[in-house]
């Protein structure tokens, strides 16, 4: 990932850009994905596609405003309570939440693919963004 004020690269983690000593994403020159000057103004990055949306990635990148979630808590919410799609809601997935908690995890046959997911990292929440790591 990379400073969308300065464009050095960053981790996705950091907090504060170490070359400009700003939020990583709070700046509107690069795009986080691929470096790329962008238009202060930009929605999309014009190189790589992703959305800008004078966000955040991981702070409602794509039109929300919701923080980052986190990927232990997402994790032990599914292990117990993951029939009732209670880590669904957390992540802003409410309608497959509401169908989970209807039909009991899908029988429990979603609720273990969604641990699978979250395991290996690829489960998003409802802004598209990666679980956070603490």
């Amino acid at each position: 990932m990379y400073c969308r004020n300065c464009g050095n690269e960053v981790s996705e983690k950091a907090i504060m850009c170490v070359a400009c000593g700003t939020p990583p994403l709070a700046g509107n020159k690069y795009c986080y994905n691929c470096k790329t000057e962008t238009s202060p103004g930009a929605v999309v990055c014009m190189k790589c596609g992703v959305a800008l949306g004078g966000q955040t990635p991981g702070f409602g990148a794509i039109g929300g405003t919701g923080e980052r979630k986190d990927w232990l808590t997402t994790l032990l919410l599914a292990l117990f309570v993951g029939w009732f799609g209670i880590h669904r809601f957390y992540t802003g997935h409410t309608a497959i939440g509401v169908v989970q908690l209807l039909t009991g995890g899908g029988c429990g046959i979603w609720t273990l693919i969604d641990i699978i997911q979250i395991v290996t990292g690829s489960y998003k929440d409802a802004n598209g963004n990666i679980l956070v790591k603490n």
